[in-house]
């Protein structure tokens, strides 16, 4: 099993990434500042944190997790395959102060 994204795609709107992890390992703890992420499990299972309360997940099932919250992804005892989606991200901005 691979250890992180295997196939990404984009649309002027949206990003879609699948992932795998195999069993215990995952993404580590982070924070995504700027977009609510949808996940959806499609084999195996992993338990998703976040902001401290874990959320069992199993194939078949999704969830959203909201922009600022932390989370954190380890795979379950047969690894996990899944999915994100979110908003496509603007590009690099440069500001005046």
């Amino acid at each position: 099993m691979a250890r992180g994204p295997v196939w990404g795609a984009a649309s002027p709107d949206l990003n879609a990434t699948l992932l795998e992890w195999p069993a215990g390992e995952g993404p580590a703890e982070h924070v995504n500042e700027h977009l609510d992420v949808l996940y959806v499990v499609l084999e195996g299972s992993a338990t998703l944190t976040v902001d401290g309360e874990p959320q069992e997940l199993r194939a078949g099932e999704a969830t959203i997790v909201e922009k600022g919250t932390r989370r954190a992804l380890v795979a379950g005892p047969d690894g996990v395959r899944y999915l994100t989606a979110h908003r496509r991200r603007g590009g690099l901005e440069l500001r005046r102060f």
